[in-house]
């Protein structure tokens, strides 16, 4: 079978982030349950910040160092999100123009809640090992946002956010997908996926979320062990607890995790709770690293589960690693990959760690008053020129320059690189 999986990967989270401890402090939210929730940061989405520019950011750098033939080979950009601001116009065509690549190419979207990520994955892989275009390569931008908002004149400190509000991120995952897998070489026809209707989360309005936590939980930990299941029907020699040295699981809070792989250890490996902590702590935490300091990124916190998994694992010799995505509503996969040296040299290089590092942190003041200042952007905007001057500092964090929305005219985004 033909190597195929992940050539090139990128992170982009922002340029402004969140303690999120500060934060419950700040809305007077029970703090004595952060420490089980294993939350550190979360990036913020400034009102000149879309989806378009996280996912643009996160893959120039890939784009650009590129030979002129091959990016030309790049013949499918898809866009995996939650977070898309048009019922018809996919944010590929924007991010396609933006990195300057070759207009035969497909152009497409896919929304799935969180799973939307790892099914951009296997479309770009299934497209490659089709030869179909033999050497072509497919661009996969996994990005979301979250923002919150209140009108003009509302007070902040009384929204129902709850624990929402901490755990949901921003951030963009850029990966490009061809027959030279450096960072993350599939096992092909290794999956397991399973998936129901169930109403655990939503957005059932343009701007806003709905949905019950503990169904979701629940959900989360069926298709966690149903799509194992079925992952292990398809390669029968696979043992839960041997077969991966590392497990990255979607992260939509790193206590939900814990949760999880608890839960699967005390199934598939009959373990005692040290050997489970211990295991967790091995094989899962590099996982969680990136996550813990982003947040949830809907549909790219699988992706970044993996990119933290090989900034902070052991490659000294070839490691496979397990990856779990669940999305709500719900649909689930269970699939892995090996990874070597080779690939974690060149996912650092990337400075994914240095890049989060960059972000500056926003007062509380500065942050409701960005609840607001978020109102010009909200879903159906039709005209609005962006406050260039809002928080600055955040512009000019960056070590190099950076895409920002500049305004939006007859619906239509323009964009500016800064820096």
């Amino acid at each position: 079978m033909k190597a195929v999986g992940i050539e090139a990967m990128n992170v982009f989270a922002g340029t402004a982030f969140l303690d999120v401890r500060k934060l419950a402090e700040h809305r007077g939210l029970d703090t004595t349950r952060f420490e089980n929730l294993l939350m550190k940061e979360k990036t913020v989405a400034l009102p000149y910040e879309d989806p378009i520019t996280f996912a643009v950011n996160a893959a120039k750098p890939i784009v650009d160092a590129l030979s002129p033939e091959e990016r030309d080979r790049i013949e499918m950009v898809i866009t995996c999100t939650e977070s898309a601001f048009d019922f018809g116009k996919s944010m590929s065509t924007y991010c396609h123009s933006l990195l300057g690549l070759n207009r035969n190419c497909r152009l497409f979207e896919i929304k799935n809640a969180c799973y939307s990520g790892a099914a951009g994955i296997q479309m770009a892989v299934n497209f490659v090992l089709s030869q179909a275009s033999p050497g072509a390569k497919a661009l996969v931008l996994a990005t979301d946002i979250s923002r919150f908002m209140v009108e003009e004149g509302g007070d902040a400190l009384t929204a129902d956010w709850s624990f929402a509000e901490p755990s949901n991120g921003s951030g963009a995952v850029a990966m490009l997908i061809s027959d030279q897998p450096h960072i993350f070489q599939v096992d092909v026809g290794a999956n397991g996926y399973y998936g129901y209707e169930v109403m655990d989360t939503c957005r059932p309005t343009v701007d806003g979320d709905a949905g019950d936590s503990d169904l979701s939980l629940l959900s989360y930990l069926d298709c966690c062990e149903n799509a194992f299941l079925e992952y292990k029907k398809r390669v029968p020699d696979a043992d839960f607890a041997d077969t991966f040295t590392y497990l990255a699981y979607h992260c939509p809070f790193g206590g939900m995790i814990k949760g999880a792989h608890r839960n699967m250890m005390r199934k598939m490996a009959r373990a005692k709770p040290q050997e489970i902590e211990d295991d967790f702590q091995r094989r899962v935490t590099p996982g969680m690293i990136h996550c813990q300091r982003v947040a949830n990124i809907m549909g790219a916190t699988t992706a970044l589960a993996i990119a933290s998994t090989i900034d902070h694992g052991d490659f000294e010799t070839p490691k496979r690693i397990g990856a779990f995505s669940y999305g709500s509503g719900c649909c689930s996969e269970f699939f892995s990959g090996v990874v070597r040296k080779e690939g974690q040299q060149r996912l650092r290089a990337m400075g994914i760690q240095a890049h989060l590092d960059r972000r500056i942190e926003l007062t509380m003041e500065e942050y409701d008053r960005l609840l607001v200042g978020s109102n010009a952007v909200r879903f159906g905007t039709r005209n609005v020129v962006l406050d260039a001057g809002f928080i600055s500092r955040a512009r000019s964090a960056m070590d190099k320059p950076v895409l920002f929305l500049k305004e939006i005219k007859e619906f239509h985004r323009e964009y500016e690189w800064v820096g």
